[in-house]
């Protein structure tokens, strides 16, 4: 019986043995399923290591002798990773992502900065926007003591069109809001950027903060970086890829060319002497406020002419390619006078333009390419006729802004 009892004690031991070491295997098998499912994580195609920049190096102790942020294409190619990070946040949140297996984080936090907002649609809780500021606790780490010369505070970041289930209903409606109307105004996308911009811009100073948008994203932070431009605010912006086309602006050229033509068809038919008198007149008194303008400065103009955005775009792109497009010939210039952005030498905005002959449409309007190592950019003309049509709005204020501001 003595025996047995030590023979039930020993079974009784092996099989606890045994259950330990099925525990320790089955421990085991689920480390290496983890590590399997890291290397998965790590080798996806929108992993920072897989698809990021380079050659673009994250700041070091040599930034405080020369900072990197004062080349600019370190800057653009450090700003468009800054806006695949809201369409990897959007994703992440999509695929029910962890903190350990989202792939956003290492689009800002190589480059020393921390998620400290994101912009979620309320009507899908999708997310299309999101502010990063420098993070000065990480950049100590690598013994980065100061912010580098010419890194914002803040950047202001929006996605453009997700074509994936649970947003791209809502992203579509903005598409074709501004394929109607060429504004974004009736979103509430448009709101909640503006108030966020706007709340930055107050606590850094403007001249600390960025604004920068992709496609859809782009036409959302002209407009908003327009509005707080036309308030006396004046950030920052790079818009990559930003939308040209629209119904409205289609509809509106063949209005202006109408008028033209039959501006010049009036001026050919006979006409008595008292109107001709009252166009000269008309003449001489616009000449006279030009004049005036420069003699005292335009107080309307003179400090909404300082906003300059930046403007990134590829010709094989049909959607944003028409910002190439020159201001028009002679006539039609002077049929648009009263459109045409400021001249007087400023420049209404910064367009780059990016040319590898023909190209696809996915690789020509992608993100990507603007942190690619082979890029060619082209500063091209300072203005066109495009361009002078979005920044109009910026040459005069409705007189209770202006009183506003000369307060």
């Amino acid at each position: 019986m003595a025996k047995r009892g030590v023979e039930e004690v020993v079974v009784v031991a092996l099989e606890e043995k045994g259950g330990a070491m099925a525990v320790v295997v089955e421990e085991k098998e689920q480390k290496e399923e983890n590590e399997n499912e890291k290397e998965e994580e790590e080798a996806h195609p929108y992993a920072f290591h897989v698809s990021g920049p380079r050659n673009v190096a994250k700041p070091n102790w040599r930034d405080l002798i020369n900072s990197s942020w004062k080349d600019t294409n370190y800057k653009r190619s450090v700003i468009a990773c800054f806006i695949q990070a809201v369409y990897l946040l959007e994703l992440d949140r999509q695929e029910n992502r962890t903190v350990e297996t989202a792939l956003a984080p290492k689009w800002w936090m190589t480059f020393k900065y921390k998620l400290t907002q994101t912009l979620t649609d309320e009507r899908d809780g999708s997310i299309f926007g999101a502010v990063l500021e420098w993070d000065q606790s990480a950049a100590l780490a690598d013994f980065v003591l100061i912010r580098p010369s010419g890194a914002p505070k803040a950047v202001l970041v929006l996605r453009g069109t997700l074509l994936k289930g649970p947003t791209i209903r809502r992203d579509i409606e903005d598409d074709l809001r501004f394929l109607a109307w060429e504004s974004l105004k009736g979103s509430v996308r448009f709101k909640g950027a503006l108030e966020a911009l706007r709340t930055v811009a107050e606590r850094y100073g403007s001249s600390n903060v960025c604004i920068a948008g992709h496609s859809l994203g782009a036409g959302f932070a002209l407009q908003v970086g327009k509005s707080l431009a036309k308030e006396g605010i004046f950030v920052d912006a790079h818009l990559f890829n930003p939308p040209s086309i629209s119904i409205a602006m289609s509809l509106r050229n063949i209005g202006e060319k109408a008028g033209f033509a039959w501006k010049r068809l009036k001026s050919m038919l006979p006409s008595s002497s008292e109107p001709q008198a009252d166009c000269d007149e008309e003449i001489k008194d616009n000449s006279l406020k030009s004049w005036l303008g420069n003699i005292y400065g335009d107080k309307t103009s003179m400090g909404l002419k300082q906003w300059v955005p930046h403007l990134y775009v590829n010709n094989s792109d049909y959607i944003c390619c028409h910002y190439t497009d020159p201001e028009g010939t002679t006539e039609e210039n002077e049929a648009n006078k009263e459109n045409t952005s400021p001249t007087n030498g400023q420049v209404a905005a910064k367009l780059f333009v990016m040319s590898k002959g023909k190209q696809k449409f996915l690789e020509a309007h992608g993100l990507e390419q603007w942190w690619s190592d082979d890029l060619d950019l082209q500063l091209a003309i300072n203005k066109s006729k495009l361009i002078s049509r979005q920044l109009k709005s910026l040459d005069s204020l409705p007189a209770s802004q202006v009183t506003k501001r000369q307060r």
